[in-house]
């Protein structure tokens, strides 16, 4: 008979492993195509090195404040 606390962190590591596969997808979605050479908040430059990581549209500091949900 399997034991009830087994059971459940069986599920538990299902559930997290579902949501950092779901996470990681959409980090690859958003990250397809080419990089915009400019930021669409503030119209600086995006850094070479940023836009070699491909599908980026902001530049570090617009990203970081888009993340923490800061309007500029």
């Amino acid at each position: 008979m399997v034991c009830p606390f087994d059971r459940a962190q069986a599920l538990e590591q299902r559930q997290r492993d579902q949501a950092i596969d779901a996470q990681l997808a959409q980090a690859r979605r958003e990250s397809a195509g080419p990089s915009l050479s400019h930021c669409v908040d503030c119209d600086n430059e995006i850094p070479e090195a940023r836009r070699a990581l491909g599908g980026k549209k902001r530049c570090t500091p617009c990203q970081t404040g888009f993340e923490k949900g800061v309007q500029r």
